[in-house]
């Protein structure tokens, strides 16, 4: 349960924290609806569960031949969190307005469903989040169903921050507050990206710990 739990907060604030994908769905909240950013989140979220399915095989592939393999997947992930606090604590100490341009033509539900499939399929560096999350809360000694489970965990928090992104910006003066406030989150952001960073570093060298 607290692997599980792990995984979860950690897919939560990657997949949470300001980017393409989150900021486009904001502004489509925003400029054409709650219901319309709701059908493109979840696309953005199906989209994301291709990229989940990869990273999950290449790691029941590690998890099934060494250990070793494990621990370095661990230490990759890391670093790769740290280095997302890095840029979200450039971002707090340099803020930038973010770009809120995007095609808003009228579109049928399909094509905006599509639309956020295709965005998250086309961009490859999602493997890495999804692999640097599960391997928080994966261990040596789990099994394709602790695995499987963290899969489905995950895919069920990208529903979620997809579906909140949908909600709170298709209210009016959000993204003015949003925009206000970016400092403040990228800077909570690049804290916690600290945090499971040196957390999964340390337990990549704790053989007994997940």
């Amino acid at each position: 349960m607290l692997s599980l739990l792990s995984i979860a907060l950690a897919f939560f604030v990657i997949a949470a924290s300001p980017g393409p994908a989150n900021i486009a769905n904001a502004t489509i909240a925003m400029s054409q609806g709650r219901k319309v950013s709701l059908i493109y989140g979840a696309g953005l979220s199906v989209g994301l569960i291709f990229w989940g399915i990869v990273a999950a095989s290449g790691l029941g592939v590690v998890l099934q031949n060494s250990v070793y393999l494990l621990m370095v997947l661990k230490v990759f992930g890391g670093l790769y969190l740290i280095w997302l606090a890095f840029l979200s604590a450039k971002d707090a100490m340099h803020p930038t307005k973010t770009n809120l341009q995007i095609n808003t033509a009228p579109k049928s539900y399909l094509n905006w469903f599509m639309k956020g499939v295709v965005l998250n399929i086309s961009n490859p560096k999602s493997v890495i989040a999804w692999m640097a999350a599960l391997s928080v809360g994966l261990g040596a000694n789990d099994n394709t169903m602790a695995l499987v489970s963290g899969v489905i965990v995950c895919v069920v928090v990208g529903f979620i921050v997809n579906g909140l992104y949908s909600v709170l910006f298709s209210f009016s003066g959000v993204m003015s507050w949003y925009q206000k406030a970016n400092r403040w989150i990228n800077g909570v952001v690049a804290g916690l990206f600290t945090l499971a960073g040196f957390g999964l570093i340390r337990s990549a060298f704790n053989r007994g710990a997940p």
